[in-house]
């Protein structure tokens, strides 16, 4: 167990596993491209939104309290990774929950509003709005704020703002959305 816990390609190859043995124990065999869509739209979601979280309440109330010698360990090491995984998590649940609309077909009536769609319609469109802003505002701005992208330190201080706030913007809108998401499935609304 040391060997694959020690790893973590190990570790996500054993959870793929377990998961496959638990789709079989579950539905007994029965599952078709819908159940692997889903799973990944869970799987990316719960990355994408884990991570949001982990920067709004640990990484951004920390920096201040870390001394200025050890932030490029932040700066330089773990937040360009966190924001790699973080935007392309976005990217992934946003396409794989257009996938699972359309193979069940409500993506149209879903974003449209039909009666018993709203729920996840407006779930749907937060998400986007969120990715929108995770590859449009959130990432452009880092880049300046980590140095990936050299500018002034004007210009960074604007840019590191701008990004927590859309950041902190997106926390906002995660709350209603994952309710959303919940609340068609529990509640059919």
């Amino acid at each position: 167990m040391g060997a694959i816990l020690q790893s973590l390609g190990r570790t996500v190859l054993a959870g793929s596993v377990l998961f496959i043995i638990v789709l079989f124990a579950v539905l007994g065999g029965k599952f078709n491209h819908l159940t692997f869509t889903l799973a990944l739209h869970v799987f990316s979601g719960v990355m994408w939104i884990g991570l949001l979280w982990y920067f709004n309440f640990v990484q951004i109330p920390s920096m201040p309290k870390i001394p200025d010698e050890q932030k490029p360990a932040v700066s330089k090491v773990i937040a360009p990774t966190a924001l790699f995984w973080f935007r392309w998590a976005a990217l992934a649940t946003v396409v794989t929950g257009v996938a699972v609309a359309l193979i069940n077909n409500y993506l149209v009536q879903a974003l449209t509003f039909t009666p018993g769609l709203a729920a996840i319609g407006l779930g749907m469109w937060l998400a986007f709005v969120m990715a929108f802003n995770v590859w449009f505002i959130i990432w452009p701005n880092q880049k300046k704020a980590l140095g990936i992208v050299v500018v002034e330190a004007a210009e960074k201080a604007k840019a590191a703002r701008m990004a927590m706030l859309t950041s902190r913007f997106n926390t906002m809108l995660s709350i209603p959305m994952l309710y959303c998401m919940v609340a068609q499935r529990y509640a059919g609304t």
